[in-house]
């Protein structure tokens, strides 16, 4: 069996950004948000498009909440004149479950040339968050299609769009979401049995458990089912979680480019989302690992006093504890240098 590595033009690409103190913005990151019907979920989907722009627009800030400091950005500014790569970025689930609190990272991608396309995945987060519905996980990968059929379709995007340079970004749940665009498919079995105890997810399964939730009796017709996009080239995906519920005979059937990053130690990354022996298995794959960080450094930046105030709320994940030796912020910088770096290596220029 092979083991996990770096293709040459990624490797040096990475290896540069590791040592960057943060990507130099080139674009106004521009924003705006469409509707987008979906015929898989029989409801529109909300999306949000950040874009390379010009100068105005009116000053807005995404992602901030009572936990979470927001990114700021320009709503409605124009967009910069020529063709540029896109990223569809799929969020996960819980607080971080919605285009907004993927600003952190969206922002500067639009800043560095890359149109940056987020729906947010229906039932994952805020009131409407459902544990069926969470669970769901074949519905995320169409969500992502339908919104670049829109904006392929968009009077104002469609002809800033480099078409031949579309590529995934997926974190946590997204990164799932990801995997499964670039081919992998689900095992419905393993999906059913993900729940049977707390070994995997405990977080996650009290809550399925508790809102009643049985993944056996799930219909998972369509679990299966190849949710590949062809114009797709290439895949990136951070803690893709679960990570562990693919069949993993369909890996060996990806065949664009998948580079996969998991946050933490090896000893201490959770067995759902280490994803070291997906990246062994796929025949493109590279893979990274950032051990001063933790799952929880994809949430956007803390606000003062937010890690009481969840203990208060009686939310048990650490939302502001990262992995030791670095600050968020300096993990963030990271992140975003590795993931400019990378799409820039498979993509083309985002500039």
């Amino acid at each position: 069996m092979k083991g996990p590595r770096l293709s040459a033009g990624v490797a040096l690409a990475i290896a540069m950004a590791s040592g960057c103190q943060g990507s130099a913005a080139e674009y106004i990151a521009g924003v705006r948000d469409i509707s987008v019907a979906s015929d898989e979920r029989g409801a529109d989907l909300a999306v949000t498009i950040w874009y390379p722009a010009s100068a105005g627009g009116e000053s807005v800030t995404l992602g901030d909440s009572i936990f979470f400091e927001g990114t700021p950005a320009r709503q409605g500014a124009p967009i910069s004149d020529g063709e540029f790569p896109l990223v569809l970025l799929s969020h996960g689930a819980g607080l971080a479950g919605h285009a907004g609190a993927m600003s952190w990272i969206a922002t500067p991608l639009a800043e560095n040339g890359f149109i940056v396309v987020v729906p947010t995945h229906p039932g994952n987060t805020g009131r409407d968050r459902s544990a069926a519905e969470t669970m769901k996980l074949w519905l995320r990968p169409p969500d992502l299609s339908a919104a670049l059929d829109a904006i392929e379709a968009d009077r104002t995007f469609r002809r800033h769009i480099a078409s031949s340079q579309i590529g995934v970004l997926g974190l946590s749940m997204g990164g799932n979401t990801a995997l499964s665009m670039a081919g992998a498919r689900l095992d419905p079995e393993l999906l059913a049995r993900y729940c049977d105890t707390d070994e995997l997810n405990a977080s996650l399964c009290d809550w399925v458990r508790l809102s009643g939730v049985d993944l056996h009796a799930m219909d998972k017709t369509a679990a299966g089912r190849d949710n590949s996009d062809p114009r797709v080239r290439f895949v990136m995906a951070i803690d893709p979680a679960p990570a562990d519920i693919f069949a993993p005979e369909t890996f060996s059937e990806v065949s664009i480019p998948v580079h996969i990053v998991n946050l933490g130690r090896a000893s201490e990354v959770p067995k759902t989302i280490q994803a070291s022996g997906v990246a062994d298995a796929i025949p493109r794959s590279t893979y990274q690992v950032i051990e001063d960080a933790s799952h929880a450094s994809m949430f956007p930046e803390c606000k003062p006093g937010a890690a009481k105030m969840a203990v208060e709320a009686g939310i048990e994940d650490p939302l502001c504890t990262d992995g030791g030796g670095a600050s968020r912020t300096e993990i963030h910088t990271q992140l975003i240098d590795m993931t400019v770096a990378a799409f820039r290596s498979a993509l083309g220029p985002g500039d």
